[in-house]
């Protein structure tokens, strides 16, 4: 069943052993009503979203310091992609995916009909991006360069200058550039940075930008995400998503238009959660000879390989059957000597489960 489906991870994220410990997800940890005050009282069956709830798209456009015009909701950040990549792409045109990538991104190209070509981002170059390796994969049909930063599944993120770069070989061919950068506000936040500088939506030109409350906000529940886009292309989206899912859900419309008021309060959180863990896991790694990192974590993820291993999987397994512990194999991001950890969740729970990779590393190795 997962050799068939147009995303592998995902199916096996759905459909795979629960664990006591579970480190393979990556979403922030929930928030409660109560870390969202007001909610309560914000819930409504109806609001008017012809295009968009407004007072959502205001505080988006005051965060991002875009007009409302380049914003587009949608269903996650996964249904922006997903709106993104059906209003660019069709059958037999070209689509540059990085490897490692998160397979939906793929999935999605391939349902369009498009043909997926990928190029590297590599270990010992800290998953940083060869812009004369991708300008060299360019073609006549290349419609969509696709990366996302924080790198799904790395954590690595790229500096101003490697998007600079990006948008200008995207400007050259005519290609667009989807960045999806669902786990950047937090990582900006435990770094201390702040504004929209630290986005691509700043960049004038070629660069679509997906989001959601989601990773760094612990409100998976409400599903909401964005796109920002120039302006014309903002009206593909909202066509496109015309056919897809038409309009959001008033209630969590509501809701998100409330957390996105509320955000400072709600990145203090996110901020407190990953910073502790983030302490905890570069302390552990330390203390790791066997496990190798491209850089030290700096986002909710962290993609370690285990040293002189091909294949992480009878690791993987004996940490799941033997300390009921999961973390999401590395096979599913072209990397099976990796295995991805998610720094997201509770402090505990990262403390304990930390440990007992540990003891499963010094008992057996990789095998």
């Amino acid at each position: 069943m997962l050799e068939t489906s147009l995303a592998p991870y995902l199916l096996w994220a759905k459909t795979r052993h629960p664990a006591a410990i579970d480190l393979a997800g990556s979403n922030l940890l929930h928030c409660t009503l109560d870390d969202l005050p007001g909610a309560r009282d914000a819930v409504d069956l109806w609001a008017k979203n012809d295009d968009g709830y407004l007072p959502l798209l205001e505080g988006l456009s005051d965060h991002y310091d875009v007009a409302p015009a380049r914003i587009v909701t949608a269903n996650g950040c996964s249904g922006a992609n997903f709106v993104t990549i059906a209003a660019l792409v069709g059958a037999g045109d070209d689509v540059l995916i990085e490897r490692p990538s998160y397979d939906p991104l793929i999935g999605a190209c391939l349902l369009m009909g498009a043909h997926v070509r990928r190029f590297e981002r590599r270990f010992k170059n800290r998953y940083q991006i060869d812009l004369d390796e991708l300008r060299g994969l360019m073609t006549s049909r290349t419609k969509l360069i696709v990366v996302t930063t924080p790198h799904n599944p790395s954590g690595a993120r790229l500096d101003t200058a490697a998007l600079d770069g990006l948008g200008r070989l995207a400007e050259q061919t005519g290609t667009f550039v989807l960045a999806d950068e669902v786990y950047l506000d937090v990582a900006a936040a435990v770094r201390d940075e702040h504004g929209p500088a630290l986005s691509a939506a700043r960049f004038d030109g070629p660069f679509i930008v997906t989001n959601s409350l989601t990773k760094s906000y612990g409100l998976a529940g409400l599903r909401l995400g964005w796109a920002i886009a120039p302006a014309p292309v903002a009206g593909r989206l909202r066509r496109t998503r015309d056919v897809i899912d038409n309009a959001g859900s008033a209630p969590a419309d509501r809701l998100a238009a409330l957390a996105v008021s509320q955000r400072a309060t709600l990145v203090q959180r996110a901020k407190s959660i990953l910073g502790a863990n983030l302490a905890l896991a570069r302390q552990f790694l330390a203390t790791q000879p066997r496990l190798e990192v491209a850089e030290q974590p700096g986002a909710s993820v962290v993609f370690p390989r285990i040293r002189d291993c091909a294949d992480a999987e009878p690791f993987i397994r004996a940490l799941l059957d033997d300390h009921n512990v999961a973390v999401a194999p590395g096979r599913f991001f072209d990397s099976p000597a990796h295995f991805r950890i998610s720094l997201a969740g509770r402090k505990d729970a990262l403390e304990a489960g930390l440990e007992k990779i540990g003891a499963t590393l010094a008992l057996r190795g990789g095998t």
